[in-house]
């Protein structure tokens, strides 16, 4: 028989809510494991038990919002930094998207819990998710995303097939190989990355080592969602139809 694990953290392996959301779920009795309501925390459950939220979770699942900003060079994704805004700050009803609003009226109960899924350095621009959905964080950055994200990176510098072989795949940060990438020229003075990880500053410190410096660079795609039309400094809500 297999090992009984905690019901938050199988509930999160298994997409249904982030695990501080479990808790808050289990907490408030509104999770039901084989049938039954379960409402203590830490409780441990069979890997193979069936998992049902309360109609009362699932509506509190629908509410929460995930956010496609087009990200301006200066602002930081994530914690604010001395002297630099975060980029949150950008969400407010004046620089909602007229194209993008799926149908949704900007309420600032949006803004509560907000959180980039993924980091986009002060110095890029491009497409920045934030959400209040821990499922679509965890698609998203969760230690087993396989989620691709693309890239338009102007560089100067000399590029060879070697170099660019390299970049593909060979190449190592902080003693840890990367992961393969798919790297093409995009023009003479332009290459598009394609990754599957993102470990800090990546995109720079790959072509610093194969000679390049890189004076431009934008996020187009992240999985299937695309920047599109949205323009700089605004943002719209991802629609129904829409998954990374």
């Amino acid at each position: 028989m297999a090992e009984p694990v905690r019901l938050s953290k199988l509930m999160s392996e298994r997409g249904l809510c982030s695990r501080r959301e479990a808790d808050s779920y289990i907490e408030k009795g509104l999770v039901f494991v084989d049938g039954k309501r379960v409402s203590e925390l830490g409780t441990k459950v069979d890997p193979d038990c069936a998992i049902r939220l309360d109609a009362a979770a699932n509506a509190r699942q629908a509410e929460r919002v995930t956010i496609l900003l087009h990200k301006p060079i200066g602002y930081v994704s994530g914690q604010p930094e001395p002297g630099y805004q975060p980029a949150v700050t950008l969400i407010r009803p004046e620089t909602l998207w007229q194209d993008g609003r799926a149908g949704r009226a900007f309420h600032p109960t949006h803004l509560k819990g907000l959180a980039p899924a993924g980091r986009l350095d002060i110095d890029s621009t491009g497409l920045l998710v934030l959400t209040q959905d821990g499922r679509i964080a965890k698609q998203l950055i969760g230690d087993h995303s396989d989620v691709e994200k693309e890239y338009l990176v102007r560089i100067e510098g000399r590029l060879d097939e070697k170099g660019l072989a390299l970049l593909n795949h060979g190449l190592s940060l902080d003693g840890r190989r990367l992961r393969p990438a798919r790297v093409v020229w995009q023009n003479a003075d332009q290459l598009r990355f394609m990754l599957k990880e993102g470990r800090k500053r990546q995109i720079r410190r790959m072509c610093e080592l194969v000679g390049l410096k890189v004076v431009g660079l934008k996020r187009v795609r992240i999985g299937r969602v695309r920047l599109g039309d949205l323009p700089l400094g605004q943002w719209r809500y991802l629609r129904d139809d829409e998954a990374f």
